[in-house]
């Protein structure tokens, strides 16, 4: 059975939790010390997702920005998906996370894309309302999700899998 390889890429602005989600996911750790992504890190996982072949992801976590330059477009190159995070907690991430998924679709017109409202354990602080929630939800799948507690992580994970093996 051969293992393919798919190019994810984790796209939003800066503190969204980017980096924090990709560590709970490939390595079921979580940190509180906030570090800045300087450029790209790149993480790889096999996923099972239920299918009769498993994938590997191979996760690039681009530096956090709302807008993305030519460097940041050539990280994009080659991606099968994208994960675009915004923070629940701050409205304007959100409006980040579509803005970065309009111009990455320049460069990948068809790549998967979901979008993640990271800090669902932060969920009574949240500044989006349910309603835009559900108003994306009607061009574009919208999983919540805690880096934090883990909740929604592997779900979204997941959700990419099925996406880009269907």
């Amino acid at each position: 059975m051969s293992l393919q390889a798919r190019k994810i890429c984790m796209l939003g602005d800066f503190g969204v939790g980017k980096t924090s989600l990709v560590a709970r996911f490939v390595r079921q750790t979580f940190s509180e010390n906030y570090l800045t992504t300087v450029g790209v890190k790149v993480d790889s996982k096999q996923v099972d997702y239920g299918a009769d072949s498993p994938m590997k992801f191979v996760i690039w976590d681009i530096a956090g920005k709302s807008g993305l330059d030519s460097l940041n477009m050539s990280y994009l190159r080659g991606a099968s998906g994208l994960l675009l995070v915004a923070d629940g907690t701050r409205e304007s991430t959100m409006r980040a996370a579509i803005d970065l998924l309009m111009q990455s679709r320049s460069v990948l017109p068809d790549a998967q894309a979901i979008l993640l409202v990271n800090k669902l354990d932060l969920v009574e602080r949240w500044e989006v309302a349910p309603s835009t929630l559900a108003e994306l939800r009607q061009t574009l799948p919208v999983l919540e999700t805690s880096a934090l507690s883990g909740d929604g992580v592997e779900q979204a994970f997941s959700e990419m899998a099925r996406r880009l093996s269907a």
